[in-house]
């Protein structure tokens, strides 16, 4: 089982990151944290590393169902999804939340999961 779904796009950086983001909005994500990888290696070690964000991707109110099914699950959420640029175009990839919650043992977790996972293939599907 692979921990993600992907898509290479042959757009800008900046057009990866707003459809992303607006392919998100469209399934009931928001972005609630934006981590620019590529900026923080150059600021903190001085290295230029290839454009790479790390966006955190927030469904409330699966977020809110996870959390009272499994008072812990906040340590991993939101659902992390990346935009890179590689030498073919920028990827777009999201976590698999199924397989990221097979540690959990928990079934009503595991039924979100599924629900998540459904939308977030869809969204990476539509770009």
């Amino acid at each position: 089982m692979s921990y993600y779904f992907s898509k290479t796009l042959n757009v800008s950086f900046d057009e990866a990151i707003e459809k992303i983001t607006v392919a998100l909005k469209s399934e009931g994500f928001g972005v609630v944290t934006d981590f620019d990888v590529s900026n923080a290696l150059k600021n903190k070690l001085g290295i230029d590393f290839r454009p790479y964000r790390i966006l955190g991707a927030c469904n409330p109110p699966f977020a809110n169902e996870a959390l009272q099914a499994e008072d812990k699950i906040g340590t991993m959420l939101p659902c992390n999804v990346i935009v890179q640029q590689n030498e073919n175009g920028i990827e777009i990839a999201a976590i698999d939340p199924v397989a990221s919650m097979e540690a959990v043992k928990n079934d009503k977790v595991v039924e979100i999961a599924e629900k998540i996972q459904n939308k977030l293939k869809t969204v990476i599907d539509s770009l």
